[in-house]
């Protein structure tokens, strides 16, 4: 080989060298950060108190009663809507024929205002007809006695639910009622509000 060769191989071999070398010193500033974030969803927890809503016996027609009891929002979030379900069973204890009419059309539920001033009538209905309507047509039937429509049930917040039960005397024959018992199932739901930036 000669010389010319063999110089120009140092030359080329000198070149890669410094370029190896200049790459492999070549050098940028870097930075890391790690974030985190946490997502806890809140609790909707109606009460209440009492869990009996009546219990009366030896009712006659035009007997009454009145009661009151609180929903309390024992949950971390409020409550903006609390819609009422009905349901019941009449059972003749007595052994008579079956009844030809539905003792729940002669319960008279009045949802009151005030305990003390019972002619303050927010809404009136009967057993029968408030079984026979949806959650969402009772809420479209009249203001919420026991929840603030503006306001709703506020987390740690209660409210009293004032209910007056009257068996309606209609001046009829209303005999094959004797010995019916009447078992009243109501289930509030409670509903959220609408979501808000955080």
């Amino acid at each position: 080989m000669g010389i010319k060769k063999t110089l120009g191989f140092g030359v080329a071999a000198a070149a890669l060298g410094l370029s190896l070398i200049g790459g492999g010193t070549f050098a940028y500033f870097s930075d890391s950060v790690q974030t985190t974030g946490t997502f806890a969803a809140g609790t909707l927890d109606l009460d209440a108190s009492p869990t009996a809503i009546i219990d009366v016996s030896n009712l006659k027609p035009g007997d009454g009663a009145t009661r009151t009891f609180k929903l309390l929002n024992k949950g971390t979030l409020d409550i903006s809507k609390v819609k009422l379900v009905t349901t019941y069973d009449v059972v003749n204890q007595s052994g008579a024929p079956a009844n030809t009419d539905d003792f729940g059309k002669h319960i008279l539920v009045k949802f009151l205002t005030n305990v003390d001033k019972t002619d303050e009538v927010i809404y009136q209905t009967t057993l029968y007809d408030l079984q026979q309507k949806t959650p969402d047509a009772v809420e479209n039937s009249f203001y919420l006695p026991f929840v603030d429509e503006r306001a709703g049930l506020k987390a740690g917040d209660s409210d009293n639910l004032i209910v007056r039960f009257e068996f309606v005397d209609n001046g009829e024959d209303q005999n094959q009622f004797q010995g019916d018992a009447l078992s009243l199932k109501w289930t509030f739901n409670a509903v959220q509000g609408n979501g808000s930036e955080k």
